[in-house]
């Protein structure tokens, strides 16, 4: 398997990773995105398969599972699966880039695992859980029901930020792209 680095962005939903990650990719050439797979539904209409995710059925993802095509995956809600193809990686790696991931934090430490020293993995986080609350009410895609448990979520997940190799806090975000892209940067150098 060719490769080269892989940067790994991991946070609680609505601390601002996925934004941190767009910027990356558009003011770079040298990052390639890793498109997860997933089994929830497309959100709107400006979801594309294979380009935001790779949309798959539930028995589609199974049976990716049995045939060992992960490098790691997981059921995050209920008949709700997410995970990272190694088709994906060696694609990205093929074209001569560097792999950046936006994943939840439990995909994130599986893939620092994985990448071991090729790998910088980035906890991303918001000043306080009331910052994450307000963010994702803001978004209007939550019911109360599913703000509550990604409020319960996002309180877990921040208990493994030490599992990280660096933390970013994103109160501003031009000052958290300016970080984002020293971390990588000195990544690559390294």
């Amino acid at each position: 398997m060719s490769s080269g680095k892989a940067f790994i962005f991991s946070a609680p939903s609505g601390s601002g990773k996925t934004t941190i990650v767009k910027h990356l990719l558009s003011s770079r050439n040298d990052l390639g995105f890793s498109i997860s797979a997933c089994t929830r539904d497309k959100r709107g209409r400006h979801e594309v398969h294979g380009k935001d995710y790779y949309f798959l059925s539930p028995q589609e993802f199974k049976q990716k599972i049995d045939d060992d095509e992960f490098i790691e995956w997981e059921e995050v809600y209920e008949g709700n699966f997410y995970g990272t193809l190694k088709s994906e990686i060696q694609r990205i790696w093929d074209s001569g880039k560097h792999v950046i991931f936006d994943v939840d934090v439990k995909g994130g430490l599986q893939l620092k695992e994985y990448f071991g020293d090729k790998a910088l993995a980035v906890f991303v986080k918001v000043p306080s859980l009331d910052t994450l609350e307000e963010r994702l009410k803001d978004r209007g895609t939550e019911s109360e029901e599913s703000l509550s448990r990604r409020i319960y979520k996002a309180k877990f997940e921040m208990s493994f930020e030490d599992q990280f190799d660096v933390t970013l806090v994103n109160d501003h975000m031009e000052k958290s792209f300016k970080e984002a892209e020293k971390l990588i940067n000195a990544f690559i150098e390294k």
